[in-house]
Parts: structure tokens; C-alpha cells; sequence
């Protein structure tokens, strides 16, 4: 009796053009991501509201800054790892369901401490949210489009934190802060039911978890309808040892790790730290609460242009280089916005530059971190990553009021929060000397 034909899932993949399935997965997993940074934004937004209305001061408002981040870290440690076992799709949609009742409950909080427990609950579901969408995104789309299709994906995070202030600088004067966070759950909840009945689970997961081979084939016929599946085992993809928390500190992944860390941890703290504190630093140094609002729009839509444009960069050139140079630029484009409050024109020239280059290269270190690591352990090398970055923005969100409090001018400020920009560069560019690829270990076959 004739072996069964051996085929490697990522080859099918790879052959093929861009399908209208995988488009699917891209937009489902965008729309996913950008109600995810909706959510994220929101507090920002909604705090100077909160601060007139409930006489809330700068000191009151970081740990409610803080909480909802260190639910996105305590998610991301917890879900990762999660969707490695038992499977993206999964995990994505009750992540998603559980941010929206969590954020829809906020709306309803009668102090500043209620609120900020419902955020620690809410960041919990979007800290799992966002790397699930990133890790079924990456292993649906082929090696040479990866980065792009992925950061293209990612986007969504920074255009839901653009809708974010569009929504509060309307919404909030005519319905009040809580209206953004109704927005802010209704909408995952009306998503939930499209992602059961659209979204696949990752072909390569599958094979991982020797699923029949049947299951593998169906998936991949909506991507290469002409080609010949049948009878075949499908290999291609790496036998974990150890768990998938263990494997990402394997002696051919340890360097990279520890690089991405420091990246993410440094990348998130910048924007972290600007995306809460910005509509606030703004509106004291003399704007009215509309232009803040408007005026910090201008991060997260530099973010999405600066996804898209290094996004492709990064499939066409060392995505080391490119992110490096990003980062660099980032530091004098934050630098700037501390001495470009008096004019309106530059101010918003300089935050769309500090967007296009840290939520930019925040995006493309995302698409990186996926691509970094193999099948058995990619959902808890990008959440871990992303955990660790969380630990960042929950220092740089914390660490504002401290800032502002120092009293130091907003030139010498902004000069200081450019500082981890430079680390992130540094970081990112020693991954690149030093990271080896992940090890390749024994495949997976699969009976037909």
C-alpha cells in the first residue's frame, strides 16, 4: 500500500495568492482588534469628564489608568498560553464577549473606585483579545505577505483608538462619559455571534493537535481550491517539548525573547503614557476639551498610517532596520510635542509623528513577535510579549501625573519620555544581531 503524501501546511499557503477566506480571517480579527483599542482609549478620553463631574484629581486618575492595564497584563499571561492548548478561535471569542459585558457594566459605575475595578475586569478580556488575533491572522497568511497582512490587521487597534476620541469629543458633551463605554460594549457583543458563525480555527493548529486530516484539508481548499488534498498527512509544523511557556526561553528563541520584552515593555510605556495623558496635558496648557480630544486623534491615526507604511517596508527589508530607525525617529517626534503646545498645527504634526513611529513600530513588533515564534508556542510568545509590554503601560500611564508633577516645563518632560524610544531602538536592533531562529523539531503527521 502506497504511503500517504506528505504535505506541509505552510507550503500550501505560501503558493497561493491572498484568498477571500483569508481576507475574511484579516477582517474579522481587524474588527476584533479595533473595538480592543476602542476600549483601551476610552478611559483616556472620558478622564477629564470624569474629573469635572466627579472632582476627581490627576492622583485619583492614575490608578484607574493603571487598573484597566494591568488587567490587559494579567489577560494576556493567562489567555496565551490558554490558546495554545486548546485553540484560537476559541479563546478569542469569549475573550471578546467577556471585555464587552465588562465594559458595558462600566458604564453603569457610581464612583471612581467601581470603575476602577470594572476596568482591571475589562482589560482582563482584552489583554487575551488582541494576541489571538494577531497569532490566527499570522498563521493564515503566507511568509511574504505575513508582516504586512498582520500589521494591516493590527491597524484596527489604532482606528479604534481614533473612533475612540471622535466618539468622546461628540458623545460625551451630549450623552455624558458613560455613552463611550456602552459603545465600547455593545459593540464586541453584536461581533461575538459573527465570529462563531465566520471565523476558522488555524489550519495549523490542527495539525499541531493531529486533528483528522480531513478538518485540515476543508480549511485549506478555501484557500487553494484547485489544489489536491486528498489523502495527504500534513506536516510542517514543530512537536513542542515542554510547555509553551518553557519553550520560549529555549536556547534558540532565549534571545529574541528577552529583546522583545525590553521592546515591548519599552514601545508601551511610550504610548501608554501619551495616550492617557495627552487630552489632559493638552487641555491645561490652554486647549479647549474638543481640540484635546481631536488633537490626540492624531496619535492613533499617525499609528495606522505608520503601521501600513512599515508593514510593507518590513516584507521588503531587515524588519530590524526598519523598526530601529522607526524608534529613533520616534524620540524626536515625542521630544517635540513638549515645545509645540503654543501652535496648534505643530502640536498635531508632532503627536502624528510620535503616532506614525511608536504605535507604528508597536504594530510591526507584534507582526514580529509572531513570526518569531513557531506554531506550539506563538499564541504565548506574542501574549507574553504583549504582558510584558503591559507592564510598560502600566508605568507609563502611572508615571504621568509623577511627571507632570515634577514641575519640570513640558520641553524637559517630553525630553524624558523620549528616552525609552532610544532603549527601544537599541533593544531591537541587538534582536537582530543575536536572535537564531526557533529550532526545528520533530513534525507532526497527521493520519488521512
Amino acid at each position: 500500500m502506497p504511503r500517504p503524501r506528505s504535505i506541509d501546511v505552510q507550503d500550501v499557503i505560501n503558493r497561493h495568492g491572498v484568498s477571500r477566506f483569508q481576507m475574511r480571517i484579516v477582517l474579522l480579527c481587524f474588527l476584533v482588534v479595533a473595538i480592543d483599542g476602542f476600549d483601551t482609549a476610552a478611559i483616556g478620553y472620558i478622564a477629564p469628564a470624569l474629573r469635572s463631574q466627579w472632582g476627581v484629581t490627576q492622583a485619583q486618575l492614575a490608578p484607574l489608568f493603571g487598573a484597566g492595564l494591568f488587567g490587559l497584563m494579567i489577560g494576556a499571561f493567562l489567555f496565551g498560553p490558554l490558546s495554545d492548548r486548546v485553540g484560537r478561535k476559541g479563546t478569542l471569542i469569549v475573550t471578546t464577549a467577556f471585555f464587552g459585558l465588562a465594559s458595558l457594566a462600566s458604564a453603569w459605575s457610581t464612583s471612581i473606585e467601581m470603575l476602577t475595578i470594572l476596568r482591571f475586569i475589562t482589560g482582563l478580556g482584552l489583554g487575551g483579545a488582541m494576541p489571538n488575533a494577531i497569532t490566527l491572522t499570522s498563521e493564515y497568511c503566507p511568509e511574504h505577505r505575513r508582516s504586512f497582512l498582520t500589521m494591516a490587521m493590527f491597524c484596527g487597534f489604532t482606528v479604534g483608538s481614533a473612533l475612540g476620541g471622535f466618539a468622546a469629543a461628540h458623545l460625551i458633551a451630549d450623552f455624558g462619559w458613560p455613552s463611550v463605554l456602552v459603545i465600547g460594549g455593545v459593540l464586541p457583543l453584536v461581533l461575538v455571534p459573527v465570529l462563531i458563525l465566520g471565523l476558522p480555527e488555524s489550519a495549523r493548529f490542527l495539525v499541531l493537535k493531529q486533528a483528522p486530516a480531513e478538518s485540515v484539508a476543508k480549511l485549506l481548499r478555501r484557500i487553494a481550491p484547485a489544489e489536491d488534498l486528498s489523502g495527504a498527512v500534513f506536516t510542517g509544523i514543530a512537536k513542542p517539548k515542554g510547555s509553551p511557556i518553557g519553550q520560549l526561553f529555549q536556547p534558540g528563541l532565549i534571545a529574541s525573547t528577552l529583546c522583545l520584552w525590553l521592546t515591548f515593555f519599552m514601545s508601551l510605556l511610550i504610548f501608554y503614557l501619551l495616550s492617557s495623558w495627552l487630552p489632559t496635558i493638552i487641555s491645561s496648557a490652554g486647549l479647549s476639551l474638543k481640540e484635546a480630544s481631536l488633537v490626540t486623534v492624531m496619535l492613533a491615526t499617525g499609528g495606522t498610517v505608520g503601521g501600513l507604511v512599515l508593514g510593507a517596508l518590513m516584507d521588503r527589508v531587515n524588519p530590524h532596520v526598519v523598526l530601529g530607525l522607526s524608534y529613533l525617529a520616534a524620540a524626536g517626534f515625542v521630544a517635540l510635542i513638549g515645545s509645540a503646545t503654543g501652535s496648534v498645527p505643530l502640536l498635531a504634526v508632532a503627536v502624528f509623528g510620535a503616532g506614525f513611529c511608536v504605535a507604528g513600530s508597536q504594530i510591526g513588533i507584534n507582526a514580529l513577535s509572531a513570526s518569531t515564534y513557531p506554531t506550539a508556542n506563538r499564541a504565548t510568545g506574542v501574549a507574553w510579549a504583549n504582558a510584558v509590554g503591559r507592564i510598560g503601560s502600566v508605568v507609563g500611564s502611572m508615571t504621568g501625573a509623577s511627571l507632570i508633577g515634577l514641575g519640570l516645563g513640558l520641553p524637559a518632560t517630553f525630553g524624558i519620555v523620549a528616552v525609552p524610544a532610544l532603549i527601544a531602538a537599541a533593544s531591537i536592533a541587538l534582536k537582530g544581531r543575536l536572535g537564531t531562529p526557533a529550532p526545528r523539531l520533530a513534525p507532526v503527521l497527521q493520519s488521512p
